[in-house]
């Protein structure tokens, strides 16, 4: 977290319970916006975001969107999606600050995805309902191909460290 610009986004994803406080304070005294994976009580408890996957349940939305009523500017919520209907009916509904859209290139942390490519990519941010954030086989190399509409981007291993500006 130390080589990350002021403003970046990090989501803690299958992180002990014990160290999510630690990186919550660490995420704080370098200006990063933290975002828990999955777990609405822990982001509360935190004064952290809330990512939500798109293919996993997640826990404690409710005291969560309770809490980000009260003060929607600083209490982030992200959404994984795939480009699916559900995805997008779910993302209307609870409306994200922004969507991570993937995978748009092939990934090696998902071997034998389809990727959807610039084009796809691209047509399916513009119809969803919220800034969407470009994840996927991001690497330095294909920075270049990253569709313009996109809000940022993010990646797992592809830029060494991962990275995301979410919208202010």
């Amino acid at each position: 977290m130390q080589r990350l610009p002021r403003g970046a986004g990090v989501v803690a994803r299958g992180l002990a319970a014990g160290l999510l406080r630690p990186v919550a304070r660490l995420a704080r005294q370098r200006g990063l916006t933290l975002l828990v994976a999955g777990d609405g009580r822990a982001a509360v408890a935190l004064g952290a975001g809330l990512h939500l996957p798109d293919r996993r349940q997640s826990l404690g939305l409710l005291p969560f969107l309770v809490a980000r009523r009260s003060a929607p500017s600083r209490i982030k919520l992200t959404m994984a999606t795939h480009g699916g209907q559900r995805g997008a009916a779910r993302a209307r509904r609870l409306r994200p600050d922004c969507l991570f859209l993937s995978p748009l290139f092939p990934t090696q942390s998902h071997p034998g995805a389809p990727a959807l490519g610039a084009l796809r990519w691209a047509a399916l941010a513009r119809g969803l309902p919220a800034p969407c954030i470009a994840l996927g086989g991001v690497t330095p190399a294909r920075l270049g191909a990253v569709p313009r509409c996109a809000a940022g981007v993010a990646a797992i291993g592809g830029l060494a460290i991962p990275v995301a500006r979410l919208p202010q």
